[in-house]
């Protein structure tokens, strides 16, 4: 019989979603009388995708949800933060049998969710005051829709697709409409009309016009079909019939303004990445993103011990390569200006005299959340705010 290859919420919090590495280290240490050893974990990145000057902090509630109840505590930057290389995302302290088994599984919700939350950021930020809709679920197992959803949210998307985010997320979902609408009616004026029949009036018009005529078309069809109905439409076109899409937007834009159809917004999407975000973000009112945002380049993140308690102390003891020892993070505002510092140490002082703020704070202490967790929406306001202090980034494709 068929079935669908996912881990079930408890087989991830009962740590069987691990490495065998790791369970025959607490085999090993059990066997030595050292599973107690109480230990500190710092999980950071060393180094950022090319090109890539900061990153977004993502998947923290699903990383505490996995620690939760166990006897352990959990400091962590908040999500949402953006972060450089060699900072400490996340310290987490206690006795090495319940953190070794769980670090596959908290690796995993971080930097998948930072990844595509860090694209989201990037490409948000390119497209400026113009809309980004997500819509990058068919790029990925279903099994994480939410987490897709909720990262790319985060990440600063203006909306996403999802039916499912409703129910984990509190997000109504947005889009237009597919091809097979269109080509099943086999006229893209009969379906844009059973459309504007069917969909509740709350639901923009927004037609998909590039199914079987011109962009220029199909826009001007739509806007004589639906009139001030129609509050925008959609160009999808593949890329065997692409061309330049810039031009096409522009030739479109012409045309509905002579026609007195000029208040018609015009959303690109299939395929877009950043140069296509920076090409066309003159001329379009907005991006639907699928692939770009739910397969981004990777962020890093990795886990090492960074001390360990002996004789009633703790000690700083680190592997080749990696810098030994709590640590805390300091940001002075605005931008990005951060200063890493030992545990204890005092803080700096900021260049602009503003007050130094700790980002490494307490979440969990003896596996108890004690603070609580912002709102998805609390969180995505704080990607942006912080996206408005820093300069744009450089695409990270090549753009021609």
């Amino acid at each position: 019989m068929p079935r669908l290859y996912i881990a079930n919420e408890s087989e991830i919090l009962s740590g069987n979603v691990t490495d065998i590495y790791f369970v025959r280290t607490v085999e090993i240490l059990k066997a030595h009388g050292l599973e107690n050893t109480l230990v500190r974990v710092e999980l950071h990145t060393y180094g950022l995708p090319k090109g890539y000057e900061w990153a977004v902090f993502a998947g923290l509630e699903e990383a505490l949800k996995i620690l939760e109840n166990k006897p352990v505590n959990v400091y962590a930057m908040p999500e949402g933060t953006l972060f450089k290389p060699l900072e400490p995302l996340m310290v987490i302290e206690g006795p090495a049998k319940h953190i070794i088994p769980f670090e596959t599984a908290v690796l995993g919700a971080l930097r998948h969710s930072t990844s595509v939350a860090t694209r989201a950021a990037r490409i948000k930020k390119l497209a400026g005051n113009k809309q980004v809709l997500f819509f990058g679920l068919r790029s990925a197992h279903p099994a994480i829709a939410p987490m897709l959803d909720r990262a790319a949210y985060i990440g600063g998307c203006d909306a996403v697709s999802g039916v499912i985010s409703r129910k984990y997320l509190g997000i109504e979902p947005k889009g237009t409409m597919p091809h097979i609408l269109i080509l099943i009616f086999g006229d893209p004026r009969s379906a844009w009309k059973a459309f504007d029949e069917v969909v509740s009036p709350e639901v923009p018009r927004i037609a998909l016009a590039d199914t079987m005529y011109d962009e220029r078309v199909e826009a001007l069809m739509a806007a004589e079909t639906l009139k001030d109905k129609l509050f925008g439409v959609r160009f999808d076109t593949p890329s065997s019939r692409r061309g330049n899409m810039k031009l096409i937007v522009e030739e479109a834009k012409w045309t509905l303004k002579l026609h007195g159809y000029e208040n018609v917004k015009i959303y690109v999407s299939g395929g877009v990445d950043e140069c296509e975000i920076v090409e066309l973000r003159e001329v379009a009112d907005g991006f639907g993103v699928g692939t770009s945002i739910a397969f981004p380049p990777s962020i890093d993140i990795s886990a090492d011990l960074i001390e360990k308690f002996v004789n009633g102390k703790w000690i700083p003891i680190s592997k080749r390569g990696k810098i030994p020892g709590m640590k805390q993070v300091y940001r002075c505002r605005p931008g990005i200006k951060d200063f890493i510092v030992p545990w204890g140490a005092e803080p700096p002082v900021c260049p602009e005299g503003s007050k130094p703020k700790e980002l490494l704070i307490k979440f969990l202490e003896n596996g108890k959340l004690i603070r609580p967790l912002p709102t998805i929406n609390e969180i995505r306001n704080y990607v942006l705010e912080q996206l408005e202090e820093i300069p744009e980034p450089k695409p990270t494709e090549e753009c021609v």
